[in-house]
């Protein structure tokens, strides 16, 4: 592929969701021609209005593109996507760069990877984290599994939406690192609910409070971020419940399958399916508190 920095390149985004919406209109914005498809046209239509290109199905954006990015939703989703008997991998010219940006599984990421390159086109795992604010002010962490050449050929793409971006290793290493993410995110999200219930049953004001932890050895991301929106009772998302238990679910196999218990995590798990039993499968990961609360 030729310098992948020239905007002649033709940049295909699969996905338009919370996040990917703006993930594609960095790169629009960039000045990269960009094409989408997603599930729901509608989705769409703000990157459309924009400028970029609609293709009805992902095999005839694929014909069309030379680097491919995917944000869907589930391991189901890129599994079909990519390998199935119509997908992008049998769709794409060689040459073409694959980029999932999915939090997926692992060894999916590397079942990608070798038929990508059985068929003479690459392919890198690259999840993100910082959800819908991280997307927006394009400062997501990326992490990045695939080889090095494929990685550096990516990179001024990535660099478009990421402010953080971290090759972590071979195919699949990006995934398992979002895993290692996802581990940290799950108890502390317990302690940041945790934290405002009982400062509001201790008769304090939880904003005042923020003001002394956030700053403190408490500090997180998600206090900094998600705590506010508890206290304003605004749980709409910027990571989707439902996608939060399917990543749970992913870190649990593959910690099964390498023989270590992940007690914490098995809570939190345990937590969020309550929540999403309560209804709360479209709200943001922070309506957890809704479960303490009862």
């Amino acid at each position: 592929m030729e310098n992948i920095q020239a905007k002649h390149i033709k940049v295909g985004f699969i996905g338009t969701g919370v996040m990917g919406i703006s993930m594609a209109g960095h790169i629009l914005e960039a000045g990269y021609e960009v094409s989408v498809y997603t599930r729901t046209k509608s989705k769409a239509e703000p990157l459309l209005s924009k400028g970029c290109i609609w293709f009805d199905t992902p095999q005839e954006l694929a014909a069309n593109c030379h680097v491919i990015i995917t944000m869907v939703g589930y391991p189901s989703d890129v599994e079909h996507i990519y390998l199935g008997e119509h997908g992008l991998i049998a769709s794409a010219h060689q040459g073409t760069l694959f980029i999932d940006m999915t939090t997926s599984s692992p060894s999916l990421a590397k079942r990608i990877t070798q038929e990508a390159e059985d068929h003479g086109m690459m392919a890198i795992d690259a999840p993100v984290s910082g959800g819908d604010i991280g997307a927006r002010d394009a400062k997501l962490s990326v992490m990045v599994g695939g080889a090095v050449d494929h990685y550096e050929l990516a990179l001024p793409i990535l660099s478009l939406m990421g402010s953080n971006i971290v090759r972590q290793g071979e195919a699949g290493a990006g995934q398992h690192t979002k895993m290692c993410n996802q581990i940290a995110i799950a108890t502390n999200m317990i302690g940041v609910c945790e934290a405002i219930v009982y400062a509001t049953k201790a008769g304090l004001d939880p904003e005042t409070v923020l003001q002394s932890i956030s700053t403190g050895a408490a500090g997180s991301w998600s206090l900094s971020n998600l705590a506010p929106r508890i206290i304003a009772e605004n749980f709409e998302p910027g990571f989707y419940v439902k996608h939060f238990i399917k990543d749970m679910k992913i870190a649990l196999e593959s910690a099964v399958e390498m023989g270590i218990e992940l007690p914490g995590l098995s809570l939190s798990l345990s937590l969020y399916e309550q929540l999403s039993a309560m209804g709360f499968d479209d709200k943001g990961t922070h309506a957890l508190y809704k479960v303490l609360t009862r």
